[in-house]
């Protein structure tokens, strides 16, 4: 693998027992690709923690029948055209929809979208999912 680099890391014996509990238990196949997968977690972090270009996934759960809130969610959403990719509306019940909305763009963005779509009356639950467009990342 190009640019491949080797390091080692100087970890007391007790806390590399717990790191090796979670490597075997998440189903990594080597402590580097565990380390890989944290050291990714943090860059994220950190776009996230400025203005960024990011990507992501919001979840959100709310009672159809609760009156024109799936009208208001679907205003919130054209409100935010520009940063929504795709949505995907799940019927779950008679009485529950669950909406994923994939988004790009800049961070301040993403949050105020998903304080809208999280407020609004009748939205039982919602979460935010992120991730990175994976260009400052490698």
């Amino acid at each position: 693998m190009a640019g491949l680099v080797r390091f080692s890391v100087s970890i007391e014996d007790g806390l590399l027992k717990k790191f090796d509990t979670i490597v075997k238990k998440e189903g990594y196949p080597t402590r580097s690709e565990a380390i890989k997968s944290l050291i990714t977690a943090a860059l994220v972090r950190k776009e996230w923690a400025g203005n960024n270009e990011v990507a992501g996934a919001i979840t959100f759960l709310y009672n159809h029948h609760k009156r024109e809130l799936a009208n208001k969610l679907i205003d919130i959403q054209h409100d935010f055209g520009d940063i929504i990719i795709s949505v995907q509306h799940i019927h779950l019940d008679h009485d529950n929809c669950l909406e994923i909305a994939v988004v790009k763009g800049k961070v301040k963005q993403i949050r105020n979208l998903v304080s809208r779509l999280k407020s609004a009356k009748g939205v039982k639950h919602s979460d935010l999912t992120m991730t990175t467009t994976g260009k400052k990342i490698s």
